[in-house]
C-alpha cells in the first residue's frame, strides 16, 4: 500500500511541473502533461528502467540520496519532501527547516537577544534557526545560503566567506572536526550524519585530514573573534544554553567581550534592521505594481464589456 502511494504522489508531482521550470525545451510532440518519466530520471541520474519500476509500485529499494534528488528535480516543498520520505520509510537526510525544538516562543527569546547574535544549533551542527545580527556575523547574509546548507561544521570548510571571517582559521577547523567526531559517537549509522559526513569528505581535503587525525573535542566555551564584513573584529564569547538534557539542540550565544566589540555589534544589528526595512519596503511596492496592474486589467475589461453591451 506505501509503495503504491508512493508511486501515485511521484506521478502527480511529476506531472505538474511543465518543462520550462527545468530548463528543458518543451518540443512540438509533448502529449504527457508535466515532465515524462526519462526527464526525471535523467535530472535525478538515475536509471530510466529503474525509475519507471518506482512510479509502478515495484517492490525497490529507494536510498535516501535518490531521494533528495527527486524532491530536487520534482521542486517538493518542505512538506512534500516530508511526506515523499514518509512513503519511503526514508529518513530525510537534510538538516530541517522545521524542527519541532523549534517554538514560536524560541523565535522571540533570539529575536530579544538582539544585538547579541544567537542560533539554535542540533548536536550535528546544523542551523535550525538564527537571528539577525548572527546572520550578518559571519558573512553579509546567511540566508542567501541554502537550508541544505547551513550546517557550521561544512560552511566552515567549504564557504570561502564563512571562512575569511574566522581568525586562526586552522585551529579551528581542526578543533570542530574533533567536536564533530565526539558529538557522532551517539549516532554511528543515522543517514542524516553519515550524509554530512560523505559530503564533508568528498568536498574538502582539509577536512579529511583533519578527520583522519581522530581527534576528538568536548563542546565547551571560549573567546572567539571574527573579521566582520561590515564592521570589522569582534571578540566574543561562545556559550551554549543547552535545551535537553542529550546535549543536542541548543542556543547559541555570542556576547560581546570588550565594549568596542559591543558598539560593533549593535552597528552590525542596525545595519541588518535597515536591510530588513529595504526588502520590505521593496516587497511593497512589488505588490503595489501588482495591484495597480489587476486594476488596469479590470477596468479595460468593463470597458469592454460596456462597449459590447452599448453595439448590441
Amino acid at each position: 500500500m506505501r509503495r503504491h502511494e508512493l508511486a501515485t504522489f511521484l506521478r502527480s508531482r511529476r506531472e505538474r511541473i511543465t518543462p520550462e521550470q527545468v530548463q528543458l525545451p518543451r518540443g512540438r510532440r509533448r502529449r504527457t502533461p508535466g515532465l515524462r518519466r526519462e526527464e526525471v530520471a535523467q535530472l535525478s541520474a538515475v536509471g530510466v528502467t529503474w525509475y519507471t519500476w518506482l512510479e509502478q509500485a515495484r517492490d525497490i529499494q529507494v536510498s535516501e540520496q535518490v531521494l533528495d534528488a527527486l524532491a530536487r528535480t520534482l521542486l517538493l516543498d518542505t512538506s512534500e519532501r516530508a511526506h515523499l520520505f514518509q512513503l519511503a520509510g526514508a529518513v530525510d537526510p537534510t538538516p530541517a527547516a522545521q524542527c519541532a525544538v523549534i517554538t514560536p516562543a524560541l523565535r522571540r527569546i533570539l529575536t530579544q537577544l538582539e544585538p547579541v547574535p544567537a542560533c539554535i544549533q542540533n548536536s550535528r551542527y546544523d542551523i535550525l534557526a538564527y537571528n539577525r545580527t548572527y546572520a550578518r556575523l559571519m558573512m553579509r547574509d546567511l540566508d542567501t545560503v541554502p537550508p541544505a546548507d547551513r550546517n557550521c561544521v561544512l560552511l566552515a570548510y567549504t564557504n570561502a566567506e564563512w571562512r575569511a571571517s574566522i581568525v586562526l582559521l586552522d585551529e579551528t577547523t581542526r578543533l570542530m572536526a574533533a567536536k564533530l567526531r565526539a558529538s557522532m559517537a551517539g549516532h554511528l549509522g543515522e543517514p542524516a550524519w553519515k550524509t554530512l559526513l560523505k559530503r564533508l569528505r568528498a568536498e574538502s581535503a582539509e577536512f579529511r585530514e583533519n578527520w583522519d587525525r581522530y581527534e576528538v573535542a568536548a563542546t565547551r566555551g571560549k573567546t572567539k573573534q571574527f573579521v566582520n564584513p561590515y564592521v570589522g573584529l569582534v571578540t566574543v564569547d561562545h556559550t551554549d544554553l543547552w535545551l535537553a538534557p542529550d546535549l543536542g539542540a541548543r542556543i547559541v550565544t555570542y556576547p560581546p567581550q570588550d565594549e568596542e566589540s559591543r558598539e560593533r555589534l549593535e552597528r552590525l544589528h542596525a545595519i541588518a534592521l535597515e536591510a530588513e526595512a529595504a526588502q520590505g519596503a521593496e516587497a511593497g511596492t512589488q505588490t503595489d505594481s501588482r495591484d495597480q496592474g489587476r486594476d488596469r486589467v479590470a477596468a479595460w475589461s468593463r470597458a469592454e464589456a460596456a462597449g459590447a453591451a452599448g453595439v448590441a
